[in-house]
């Protein structure tokens, strides 16, 4: 979980700031998956800081939500015209790639669970996207 937090807090993921009045708060909640190696010994244990986006109101949180994405006859058909013509290919991983999406709608969060500040009645404005809100894949 701390790693977690460190990856948000770095990437400037939010601001904790007093919800405006008149302003809708998604909660959120901290989803834990064990990651295994092929013979099933655990390799690391993995926690993930998930918005409660099925509360977002359309118009209001969010506005679009639809994202393309390559379909796998088309990424197929790429490969088969690198390898005729013999382009070299690379791979990428992009680390917590979903934050990186800036926000243009003003989205307020809960503090997340053992999160805690000085002041009573925090939130967090949301300033990149965050896993579990509507518009994330678009972002």
């Amino acid at each position: 979980m701390a790693e977690e937090i460190r990856a948000l807090e770095l990437n400037k993921t939010w601001t904790i700031e007093e919800l405006p009045p008149r302003k809708h708060l998604i909660g959120c909640k901290w989803v834990y998956k064990v990651k295994r190696r092929a013979d099933r010994s655990v390799e690391h244990y993995k926690a993930r800081l998930v918005a409660k986006g099925f509360t977002q109101v359309e118009g209001i949180d969010f506005h679009e939500t639809f994202a393309p994405v390559a379909k796998l006859v088309t990424v197929r058909c790429l490969l088969t015209v690198a390898m005729a013509k013999g382009w070299i290919i690379h791979q990428m991983d992009v680390n917590n790639a979903f934050l990186h999406g800036d926000l243009a709608e003003e989205v307020y969060m809960a503090l997340p669970p053992s999160f805690s500040t000085s002041k009573s009645g925090n939130v967090c404005r949301l300033r990149k996207s965050l896993y579990g809100l509507c518009q994330t894949s678009r972002n």
